[in-house]
């Protein structure tokens, strides 16, 4: 099931709880209204804002992650502690606290529940799953506690969240694939994610609408769980079983599919993956033709800025849509697109230009430490 946050349309006794609540709720309220529009894009059919009552700063922010051993997750947290340090941030911040919780939910929800009752502002955090939130939700309204989820969505449209439009994101990766094979037909590899992740479903989604246009395309699924050493594993397993594909498309992870690929000697299959530095770079020396499409890690940091924008008192649209930057492997350029002096788990998208969040390397290594 997909997020239905567009379609959502609050009753009065629904608006008045949440005005009770501190939070208002305004029906067709105009982008231009709303904190950053270029950056906060609503999606698409979503006409409510969420605004709560200005506080006096500076703040306590509480960042909640979920999955670890994922250098995106990895590399989110370390943007998001350089966007605090830096100086007119930092002033807004009295204290943030960054924790990991890996897949458990209730040790997320948990973890989320410990900054509530310690008093925190506002807690931004990116979901294991859609579907276990409401009663923390409920919680956090009842104390006063922002949360914000980013990254991935979740089936709840009281609180703001921030993300890519997954499947589009997963629709432009698909087209892109199908647009190089030579022919419109034969077997093609999906790699997925962790299994009942919101991003995982709505990617999944935006691939099978793609792949309806094209019905001589057959598809085979793994999972790859999005990491590296996972995905080269099971492509590899797939590509012993079947024999060769004639594309692959990948979420995470998926340098793991350019190392099976030239450890089975494939031919030079089109391949859609990440952004990852070390997936890029076998782009171009492998002479595959693919897609490298990114959601950047400076998620965190669009999240945290848009949590002291919500503390501020400025208004968001319920669920803002964030860019899905990509580049095709014709087009890529050193320097630009991969670094050959960076480790292969950078993430070469560091940045969102519209949202005022850019990073360059140097400030994102300062913050390897203390990476929970």
């Amino acid at each position: 099931m997909r997020n239905t946050i567009g379609n959502f349309r609050p009753s009065f006794v629904a608006a008045l709880a949440l005005a009770v609540a501190g939070t208002t709720m305004s029906l067709n309220s105009r982008a231009e209204d709303t904190f950053m529009p270029a950056c906060y894009k609503p999606a698409p059919g979503v006409t409510t804002t969420i605004k709560y009552p200005a506080r006096q700063g500076p703040y306590r922010v509480a960042l909640v992650n979920g999955y670890t051993g994922v250098p995106w997750r990895t590399q989110m947290i370390q943007q998001s502690r350089a966007w605090a340090a830096r100086p007119e941030n930092a002033r807004s911040i009295k204290e943030l606290k960054v924790v990991s919780t890996g897949s458990d939910v209730a040790a997320q929800i948990a973890a989320i529940d410990n900054f509530i009752q310690a008093g925190y502002d506002v807690i931004a955090f990116d979901p294991v799953n859609p579907k276990a939130f409401d009663a923390v939700i409920r919680r956090a309204k009842r104390t006063g506690t922002i949360l914000v989820a980013f990254d991935n969505p979740v089936d709840n449209s009281e609180i703001l969240q921030i993300t890519p439009d997954w499947a589009r994101f997963e629709g432009i990766r698909t087209q892109a694939v199908v647009d190089q094979m030579p022919v419109k037909k034969g077997r093609l590899l999906e790699v997925r994610g962790p299994a009942g992740n919101a991003a995982d479903r709505d990617l999944h989604f935006g691939m099978q609408k793609v792949l309806r246009q094209y019905k001589d395309i057959k598809v085979t699924e793994v999972v790859g769980n999005w990491d590296t050493g996972t995905v080269q594993k099971v492509v590899a397993d797939a590509i012993a079983v079947n024999g060769s594909f004639d594309a692959v498309t990948c979420q995470y992870g998926c340098q793991g599919v350019t190392r099976a690929l030239q450890a089975a000697r494939s031919p030079a299959i089109p391949v859609g993956g990440d952004a990852a530095n070390g997936f890029v770079k076998a782009l171009a020396a492998q002479k595959l033709p693919g897609v490298a499409v990114s959601t950047s890690p400076a998620q965190g940091p669009v999240a945290l800025q848009a949590s002291v924008a919500l503390l501020q008192g400025k208004a968001f649209p319920t669920l803002a849509y964030l860019p899905i930057p990509h580049v095709l492997t014709k087009d890529l350029k050193s320097g630009v697109h991969y670094f050959p002096n960076l480790p292969d788990s950078y993430e070469t998208v560091a940045s969102y230009l519209d949202c005022g969040v850019v990073f360059e390397p140097d400030e994102v290594n300062k913050f390897l430490h203390n990476n929970n």
